[in-house]
């Protein structure tokens, strides 16, 4: 495998990974479909994902989840129970796609680049809620869901077609997010400082 084979499935897997920050089932769900039609190449141990029962399973359990996150209070509920999961599919489905890559770099790119991009956007997507929460009293938590279920189908599909794209996007997405944190922590901070 050449170095550039290597960084690109390396992208893919860290970019499927990133996208399960945002919905845990969806972009596994996109990668096993890529792989029943053979257009994802599966490592090995990986062939499952590529099978119509798991296309079903990953299906009804996407539809699930994103129906749930559209529900006040649910959401926020999903946002804890979802953080380790999201990394588990995240480490999943980066190893899974990185095909060609000896069982030791696998494992340790997956585990660290895609449970880490999954973690991270994850948390980044819940403290967005969070605040979403507390400044519009839930309202606006279905707007935060739409824009993380697009995320999600965009940066799955991008991480198929054109995964390095879909790399710069997850970085650039990281980088906005963070920054939105941060403003929303200031102004929280400002309002609550004594006048």
């Amino acid at each position: 495998m050449s170095n550039s084979d290597l960084a690109l499935s390396i992208a893919l897997g860290v970019g499927l990974a990133a996208a399960t920050g945002f919905r845990v089932f969806l972009p596994m769900l996109v990668a096993s479909v890529a792989a029943y039609s053979g257009s994802l190449p599966l490592g090995e141990g990986f062939a499952w994902l590529a099978t119509p029962a798991a296309m079903l399973m990953l299906g009804v359990a996407a539809l699930l989840e994103v129906g749930a996150y559209f529900i006040p209070g649910v959401d926020n509920l999903l946002d804890v129970i979802a953080a380790p999961v999201a990394v588990i599919a995240g480490a999943v489905v980066s190893a899974a796609t990185m095909a060609d890559l000896p069982p030791m770099m696998k494992w340790t790119a997956a585990i660290v680049a895609g449970g880490g991009a999954a973690g991270l956007v994850h948390g980044v997507t819940a403290a967005v809620r969070a605040k979403s929460t507390v400044m519009t009293a839930g309202l606006g938590n279905s707007t935060v869901a739409a824009a993380e279920l697009g995320g999600s189908l965009l940066v799955s599909i991008l991480a198929l077609a054109a995964p390095a794209v879909a790399f710069a996007i997850v970085i650039l997405l990281l980088w906005l997010g963070t920054r939105l944190i941060l403003r929303l922590r200031g102004s929280a901070r400002h309002t609550d400082a004594p006048g």
